[in-house]
């Protein structure tokens, strides 16, 4: 006689939704892209604009063409993404670095708090000017400025997530002969991974559109360089097919994240799945 109370692994397993309901979900997350491009075009084609004002998608979309024929393209998305990474990547290191001190060393704490305070909620690009008197126009002025503005939300994230470890995890540690080295690099940073994660996240984005600004002060190859020089010539089509480049650029760079988001967080509470039982 069968048991009635006991449940099969297989009546445990999530219900695979209809092809029609995902088919569905998948429509309704890119509606309002599509009819953001619906928009453009109809608009575009209306007549209530000039084409200098407002040229077409299709138009558009042939001149980003062009340039992925000529080559400019690839070469001006390479310099940028490049820029953006490395300032990124700078700023990741020496942003946990210096979180990771201020959050367990009384002196880091105290001599750090004051700078990342005031230069957290301050406009870093206004130094900009400062640091192209002292590094010039090329790529390490253009890495420092990303690495200056991108470092904070790495640094504060952080100190909140170390500093937000449960005691008990800690005092379990040292209870087991843990000393302060293995504590932090064991314990604490694994344990506030998410929080730091989500700090890389915010970091991420601000890279690119900081990469994006230099090269539009500094000008030289880059996207922010093409539309730069796309606006001093008149260049209305080359202005927009910047903007669709950079948002195509920063929704890939955004994805990327969040998937190497979820790869080194499969151990954690938010990438396992709800129980349907």
């Amino acid at each position: 006689m069968a048991r009635t109370g006991t449940l099969s692994p297989v009546a445990l397993e999530a219900p695979t939704p209809p092809l029609a309901y995902r088919l569905l979900w998948g429509f309704a997350r890119i509606f309002s892209v599509l009819a953001l491009v619906i928009a453009w075009e109809a608009l575009a084609r209306s007549g209530m604009f000039t084409p200098f004002v407002l040229p077409s998608l299709t138009s558009v979309i042939e001149r980003i063409f062009a340039d992925a024929v000529s080559g400019d393209l690839f070469i001006n998305t390479a310099l940028t993404v490049y820029r953006a990474m490395v300032g990124f990547l700078i700023s990741m290191v020496g942003g946990i670095l210096i979180g990771a001190a201020m959050s367990r060393n009384v002196i880091a704490n105290w001599f750090f708090d004051p700078i990342i305070s005031v230069g957290f909620p301050m406009p870093k690009i206004a130094f900009l000017p400062v640091v192209i008197l002292w590094l010039g126009v090329y790529d390490v002025s253009k890495i420092t400025m990303i690495a200056v503005e991108a470092i904070f939300p790495v640094v504060t994230a952080t100190i909140i997530g170390i500093r937000g470890v449960e005691r008990e995890l800690l005092w379990s540690a040292r209870n087991m002969g843990a000393g302060e080295r293995e504590l932090l690099w064991q314990v604490a940073l694994p344990a506030a991974l998410p929080q730091i994660i989500t700090g890389l996240q915010v970091a991420l984005p601000i890279a690119l559109i900081v990469a994006i600004v230099t090269e539009m002060f500094m000008g030289g190859y880059g996207l922010g360089g093409a539309m730069n020089t796309a606006s001093r010539f008149a260049d209305s089509r080359g202005v927009f097919a910047g903007i669709v480049e950079i948002a195509v650029v920063g929704y890939a760079l955004v994805k990327i994240g969040s998937l190497i988001r979820h790869r080194l967080l499969l151990w954690h509470q938010e990438a396992v799945a709800p129980s349907t039982v």
